[in-house]
């Protein structure tokens, strides 16, 4: 077995999160492959559980450019992408740069924007680019937007609607820490330890050089026929309205090649898309009923058979 990762610059990224994340290993590993297979996350949690933490602390870490849109009912779409100012001087209109130009984008409490607001964000996603007045300008590379929202509350909130989630790579929650993970955090306050303190581990070329490297993952044609098998079982399930898009087995394949190489592989395993159907998938489909998304997928994963 080739060994991709050691003491490198990802186990540096990796341990730089987990100095600010206490106790929260898989989360970070998940946010970690959707970085390398060049996807955006959502985090969806009850406030104060770390969220907007994590994605700072990632964003801290990493050398490049970072931007945070905090999402209010009142936030315009320019707001995010930028807009034409007429200048007087030359008597043209400038171009004014909006916070998607960068590498790190942090949307917190994405739901607390309005449908137009969400919608900026759907093509600079999907294309790393922005069209404004027919001109289409891309953004830097490498482009990541990891996004905030609390799925409890819904009182001054609008709910992403499937086109948007359908460009989040991987959704998942941090969870209640346990005692043991929460008493590190206040023993931390004691010792200084704040996201203050955290120092860039990795630049924007490493990182670029190691997303290029997950691609060279081997992903066997018995493991690919698995991911197509199990998306499409979601489209035909009696408990699921709407199934997983090709857009979702595109990201189940990327994200199983930097799970992978995360896990320190040259090649891909069945378990590997198993570790990450959930995230993938959940938030992509609609199910019939109070059913969650995550429980469809859940039972998919015993009743698809890997060929």
């Amino acid at each position: 077995m080739a060994t991709l990762v050691s003491s490198s610059p990802i186990e540096r990224l990796r341990a730089n999160i987990a100095h600010q994340i206490v106790g929260k290993d898989r989360p970070i590993q998940l946010v970690l492959t959707a970085l390398l297979a060049g996807g955006h996350v959502l985090l969806e949690d009850v406030p104060g559980v770390g969220k907007t933490l994590l994605a700072k602390s990632l964003a801290k870490s990493i050398d490049g450019k970072f931007q945070r849109i905090q999402c209010t009912p009142d936030l315009l779409p320019s707001d995010i992408t930028g807009t034409n100012i007429w200048n007087p001087g030359n008597r043209e209109f400038e171009f004014i740069a909006g916070p998607v130009f960068t590498n790190i984008l942090l949307a917190d409490e994405i739901n607390r924007a309005t449908p137009r607001t969400q919608s900026a964000l759907l093509e600079v996603m999907e294309e790393r680019q922005v069209t404004l007045d027919g001109h289409s300008r891309a953004v830097a590379a490498p482009f990541f937007v990891i996004a905030t929202q609390n799925p409890i509350e819904s009182q001054g909130t609008f709910v992403l609607p499937e086109a948007q989630m359908d460009r989040f790579m991987v959704s998942l929650s941090l969870g209640y820490p346990d005692a043991n993970e929460e008493l590190q955090m206040l023993q931390g306050l004691a010792t200084g330890n704040s996201i203050a303190t955290l120092e860039p581990c990795i630049s924007s070329e490493q990182l670029q050089a190691m997303q290029q490297q997950c691609q060279q993952v081997k992903v066997d044609a018995a493991i690919q026929k698995y991911i197509v098998n199990l998306v499409r079982a979601t489209r035909h399930d009696r408990e699921i309205s709407l199934g997983v898009s090709p857009r979702g087995s595109v990201a189940l394949y990327r994200a199983t090649q930097a799970w992978a190489w995360l896990q320190g592989r040259t090649y891909a395993s069945p378990d590997d898309v198993k570790d990450l159907a959930i995230y993938v998938l959940s938030h992509r489909i609609l199910t019939i009923g109070s059913r969650r998304g995550s429980q469809s997928i859940e039972r998919l994963l015993q009743e698809v058979p890997i060929e």
